[in-house]
Order: structure tokens, then C-alpha cells, then sequence
């Protein structure tokens, strides 16, 4: 049994620490793990047992990176992730990694060895200083000009403009907002309560930083980080059930039907969860594969083999409003056939029971 000491390290829109309890309950301690859309990493990191063979993926280059260079050299990562928040600072280091992202997406691509630590510590830094979502997004009107930070109207498609995969099509650079000022911070920006007034807003001592950013590396030291596609690490056997029973945690953008896919992600993002509920239909009946799917309500139909599950996810800025609230309240996870009872789920054997009479 691992003791986890897990505080996520930035915010993160999606995350599943809340329900990674369940998730485990389902797959149980399998040799094989994969995970396509790794972004915090919250299941993994809680997994309640030793990793044996793992690996994880993410399309976001800066997600990959970040990963990968915490993985190999945590020291430097913390040292760049260890600033307090200055607006200059933010938006300079914002307009910088937006326009190197093609380059750390290439690089990650090109050489599995390859990792940028000091974009990895920016990164996460200003993620944990950002107000709401769209970090690194690349979509708004403020560009490098001569040196210089300048709002640059209808002009996409230059320079930090440049269109990027997944990206919309409102043009790109950055949209400039207000650093997270909050008395807490985020991530790796928050107060430990041990720290008082010492530690104040994203003050906290470097060396705090280091511990927490090498307690994740211990934990990755036999994943491997991939960055791309997903099926690259669902769609071969050498990846997958070669290594023995395999568990797959599947958490896809949200697909059109969830209703909510259009203000989180750039459209062709919203196919993939369609292109993933069929790969789970084609090896659902696999018993070498135990696989969750997380999703929202009326969002995916799966076959009545498959057992839901559903929770309440803690939300963000929108739980504020109504809608929020009831969105947080739709949050679903489908489990295949051959995964592991859960507790509070009719077993597998009750569901083919009812399905027969």
C-alpha cells in the first residue's frame, strides 16, 4: 500500500483525485496501466499499490513536457516553478512559451528523451497564477512587436499567431488577465498553513517546492510519458494487454452531446470522445482489458454490459452559479465488463441477471 502525500501540483480543469478511489476499485492492481489524456495525473499519482508497467500519454505538449522534465530532473523544475506572482512576469513568460510551443511539441515527438525544464517550471507556475482557463491556449491579441508586448487586432496567423492544432481559429498569443491574487494561491502557488506569514500568496520557500516536485518524480520512475495522439498508446498490443492484464483510464474531452464541449475546447476536440466511446465498444469484451471510461451524463451510450457510475465533481469557478452546480452533479465513469466490482455497483453477474429476465 502506497502513502501518498498527493497535493496537485497546478489546477487543472477535469481532474479525477476526487473519484480515483473508485477508478482503482474497478481496475485493481493490474501489471499493465495506460492513461491517454494524463493532464494532472491525479489517478495515477493515487494509485493505492506499486506501478508496475505504466504509461502515460498527453496531446498537450506542454502537459508532456512538463511531466517528462519533472520525471528526469525535478531540481529544475522547481527552481523555475519557485517565483512569486508579478504580472510583468506572467505575461512575458506567457507570450513566450505560446510561442515556443511548436518547438517543445516537435522536440517531445522527436527524441522520447527530450524535455525542457524551464519551460516545464513556467508553465506550471503561471497555470497556478492564472485566473480561470485558457493558459497557454494561444488566443488572444497580445504579441511580441519589436520586443515589446503589443495588442495586435485581426492579424492571426503570424508570428505567436501562428494556427496551431487544436487551437480555435480567434487568432492566437495571449489573452491578458490578472494574475491569481488570492491569499491561498493555486498548485504549487498555495500557502502550506504550517508556513503562516512567512509563505504569504506564492511565497512559499523554494525548498517546499523541491520536496513536493520530487515526491511526483518518485512516482513516475517507471511511467513512461508519451505526447500525441491517444490511440498511439491504446491502439497496439505492445502498449497494451503484451504486459499482462491492462487498465485503461480513458478521460476525453467532453464530446458535443455532453452540451459543454464548446466553451472548454477548440471544436475537433470534441470528436475525440466519440472516436473513444467506439475504441471502448470494440475492447470492452477484451478480458484482458479493464477499462473506465469518464464522461458526463448523456454523453456516451455504451453497451448494458457496461456498469455506470455516478458522482459529484468539487468544480471550479463556475460551480458558483446554478448551472455549475448542476453541472458538477453529471459527472459520470462507465466500467467494462471484465473490471472489478465496485462498491456500491451491482456486480457483474446481478447486471447479466436482470439483462436475462
Amino acid at each position: 500500500m502506497i502513502e501518498h502525500n498527493y497535493k496537485p501540483l497546478f489546477p487543472y480543469f477535469g481532474g479525477k483525485s476526487r473519484v480515483a478511489s473508485v477508478i482503482w476499485q474497478a481496475i485493481g492492481d493490474v501489471p499493465n496501466y495506460v492513461e491517454p489524456f494524463f493532464g494532472s495525473g491525479a489517478n495515477l499519482f493515487l494509485r493505492p499499490h506499486e506501478h508496475h508497467t505504466a504509461t502515460v500519454n498527453d496531446a498537450d505538449g506542454f502537459v508532456a513536457n512538463f511531466w517528462r522534465a519533472v520525471k528526469c530532473n525535478p531540481a529544475a523544475v522547481a527552481e523555475h516553478a519557485d517565483n512569486p506572482v508579478n504580472e510583468c512576469d506572467l505575461h512575458a513568460r506567457h507570450l513566450w512559451l505560446v510561442g515556443n510551443r511548436e518547438r517543445i511539441t516537435d522536440r517531445l515527438c522527436g527524441d522520447p528523451d527530450w524535455f525542457d525544464a524551464k519551460a516545464a517550471g513556467w508553465w506550471c507556475w503561471g497555470l497556478c497564477c492564472w485566473i480561470a482557463g485558457g493558459w497557454c491556449r494561444g488566443t488572444g491579441p497580445w504579441q511580441v512587436v519589436d520586443g515589446v508586448m503589443a495588442k495586435v487586432e485581426g492579424d492571426a496567423g503570424q508570428g505567436v499567431n501562428r494556427k496551431l492544432p487544436h487551437l480555435s481559429n480567434a487568432g492566437q498569443g495571449v489573452n491578458r488577465q490578472l494574475p491569481h491574487l488570492g491569499n491561498a494561491g493555486q498548485g504549487v502557488n498555495r500557502n502550506r498553513p504550517c508556513l503562516g506569514d512567512a509563505g504569504r500568496g506564492v511565497n512559499r520557500p523554494g525548498q517546499h517546492i523541491r520536496e513536493q516536485v520530487e515526491w511526483f518524480a518518485a512516482r513516475l520512475r517507471s511511467v513512461r510519458v508519451c505526447s500525441g495522439d491517444w490511440l498511439r498508446v491504446c491502439g497496439s498490443d505492445t502498449v497494451t494487454t503484451k504486459h499482462g492484464t491492462t487498465g485503461v483510464f480513458l478521460d476525453p474531452p467532453y464530446a458535443d452531446t455532453a452540451k459543454r464541449a464548446s466553451k472548454l475546447y477548440a471544436v475537433d476536440c470534441e470528436q475525440v470522445a466519440h472516436r473513444v466511446r467506439e475504441w471502448c465498444i470494440e475492447n470492452g469484451d477484451n478480458p484482458k482489458m479493464r477499462i473506465v471510461l469518464a464522461g458526463y451524463e448523456g454523453e456516451h451510450e455504451l453497451p448494458t454490459s457496461w456498469r455506470k457510475h455516478e458522482w459529484k465533481a468539487r468544480g471550479g469557478y463556475g460551480s458558483a452559479s446554478e448551472s455549475g452546480r448542476a453541472n458538477a452533479a453529471k459527472e459520470r465513469l462507465w466500467f467494462s465488463p471484465h473490471c472489478l466490482e465496485v462498491e456500491g455497483l451491482p456486480a457483474m453477474g446481478e447486471l447479466f441477471a436482470e439483462a436475462a429476465r
